[in-house]
């Protein structure tokens, strides 16, 4: 053992049965239903360019970046020592290094300059990957992506802004945008009075010649250093859509003052802001008057990130758990051979590749908007992932951390961060009761969104009883009229996503996973806690594809 190695010879005691100390990992080489889904769902380059980022995302080294930029969240600062106004968040350089590894890279602009050719899919699986280095930072990475959509709804704001979105140079200077390598995006929509209901929002735009000037407070500015935030504000058409940059074109400071920052449960390592828009310059985007349906362009995409990042952080989760109990020993022979505990990793291993598999869908679906069925697809499938997977977190990770004991339950342990990470992406972009409120509206609306699932759904019928019971349930939900439906909405939200899961499942993966999935989920022995699943369910298969 070399000089360096942590003591195990302590003063009262030797230091034994505790795992491995944690090393460098490969995130992509270790998890076989991602390799499984990237070869099945997106084309061979996306695999080749992902290699790099699973050996970085899970080295030592920028795990303990993730941790050190959750234990220095970002700090404000308003004024200089002299009392010029700045309006800046200052971030510890663990964080800027994240946003290196992901800009530098092009993960938040791959899916435009592969548009069509896997481009949403490498998108998705990388952000899988990043956030199990750390969750936080993804958000900017989500709406810098996100906000191209937007951009393209008005050439001359494209012209303008999209080659610095585009541009694979993270540059945190606070400068014009003219003058740097590399731009991010952020949004600022809600309001205090109105929240998730933004036809309430009261912040005014008046005509200044061609452009605008905003006047109101923005409750929430997530990622609020970007360059440039894409908000809401009425002018005499309505609610209508602008975007707000941190400079104005003669290169002075935009009258965007931040009035604080969040104390939050999580997410730790990303600022969200209360700001106040003083007079702020601003340009229009998109048809005046349409506001919501313009930015509702950019919340589609972060939806599917919303659905994506707590898979990636339920498979970091697993990893630390099931690391935990192959090398722990307790009452007489190690964690990972007792039936309980091989029950309770199994359940959590079908959680992941189930919702995996989800999200690599719906982001073929977003890589083929030139196809009628997919189009419908993408309509839906980041409503019901956002969701579930969502709801399915919080649970998962208290049940990881309940694997390791007290030990899990310490900010030491990622499994605390991640407990207080696992709320945030089902509140943001639409918390759960808006969420499926919005896909009985896609449902009354969008009859091929309907048809399309119905189509996904049918190409596995037939291949196991429960799924097939379930199937038939659905339908008779379906075909009751919309003042009935809106009560089970959740319901419905959460039927539609588990068997859409399912279905992947028993057309993809090994049929001991998909089978034990069906019955635990959708059969007659449901349990309301992980690790409910049949006595005969064949663990080693489920459990040799967990990895190390």
């Amino acid at each position: 053992m070399s000089d360096h190695a942590p003591r195990t010879h302590l003063a009262t005691h030797e230091v034994t049965n505790q795992p491995t100390p944690d090393g460098d990992r490969d995130l992509l080489a270790t998890d076989l239903p991602l390799q499984e889904a990237l070869a099945r769902e997106a084309p061979d380059w996306v695999a080749r360019r992902l290699a790099a980022l699973g050996r970085e995302a899970g080295s030592a080294r920028v795990q303990a970046l993730g941790e050190t930029a959750n234990r220095h969240p970002p700090e404000l600062r308003l004024f200089d020592r002299h009392g010029r106004r700045l309006d800046e968040v200052r971030y510890h350089p663990a964080y800027h290094e994240l946003m290196h590894l992901a800009i530098d890279h092009g993960w938040h602009a791959v899916a435009w300059q592969e548009e069509g050719r896997g481009g949403h899919q490498a998108h998705v699986a990388a952000l899988y990957l990043l956030t199990q280095a750390e969750p936080g930072f993804c958000c900017p990475i989500t709406m810098t992506h996100a906000a191209m959509p937007v951009l393209r709804q008005s050439p001359a704001v494209e012209t303008r802004w999209a080659p610095g979105l585009l541009a694979w140079d993270y540059d945190p200077r606070p400068l014009p945008a003219v003058d740097k390598s590399g731009l991010t995006f952020g949004m600022a929509m809600t309001e205090k009075q109105g929240g998730s209901d933004v036809r309430r929002n009261t912040t005014q735009a008046e005509r200044d010649d061609e452009d605008w000037r905003l006047t109101g407070h923005k409750w929430f500015c997530s990622a609020p250093m970007s360059d440039a935030f894409l908000t809401l504000a009425r002018d005499d058409d309505g609610l209508s859509c602008f975007l707000v940059p941190r400079f104005t074109p003669d290169g002075q400071r935009n009258a965007v003052e931040l009035q604080r920052l969040k104390e939050k449960c999580g997410n730790r390592a990303n600022a969200s802001a209360e700001i106040e828009y003083r007079g702020a310059w601003a340009q229009a985007v998109g048809e005046p008057g349409r506001g919501i349906a313009t930015i509702l362009a950019m919340v589609q995409q972060t939806r599917l990130d919303a659905a994506t990042a707590p898979v990636g952080m339920m498979r970091q989760a697993l990893g630390e758990a099931w690391r935990h109990v192959r090398e722990r020993h307790a009452f007489g022979r190690v964690l990972a051979e007792q039936p309980l505990m091989r029950q309770v990793i199994a359940d959590l291993a079908l959680e992941v590749e189930a919702g995996l598999a989800l999200v690599m869908r719906a982001a073929r679906a977003f890589d083929g908007m030139d196809q009628e069925h997919e189009r419908a697809l993408a309509r839906v499938l980041p409503t019901l992932a956002k969701y579930w997977h969502n709801k399915r977190g919080p649970g998962f990770m208290a049940e990881a951390m309940e694997c390791l004991g007290g030990i899990g339950y310490v900010e030491e342990s990622p499994l605390a961060r991640l407990y207080r990470e696992a709320p945030v992406n089902s509140i943001w972009e639409g918390s759960g009761n808006v969420i499926c409120l919005d896909l009985l509206r896609v449902l009354a609306r969008h009859p091929e969104s309907v048809a399309a699932l119905r189509a996904e759904l049918a190409e596995a019928q037939g291949e196991q009883a429960d799924f097939d019971r379930a199937l038939a349930g659905l339908e008779r939900e379906l075909a009751l009229p919309p003042e009935a439906l809106e009560p089970r909405a959740r319901w419905l939200a959460q039927r539609l996503a588990q068997c859409l899961q399912a279905a992947l499942l028993l057309r993809h993966a090994p049929s001991e996973v998909a089978a034990t999935f069906c019955r635990s989920r959708l059969g007659g022995e449901v349990g309301a806690a992980y690790g409910v699943l049949p006595s005969d369910a064949p663990l080693s298969t489920i459990l040799d594809r967990v990895g190390s």
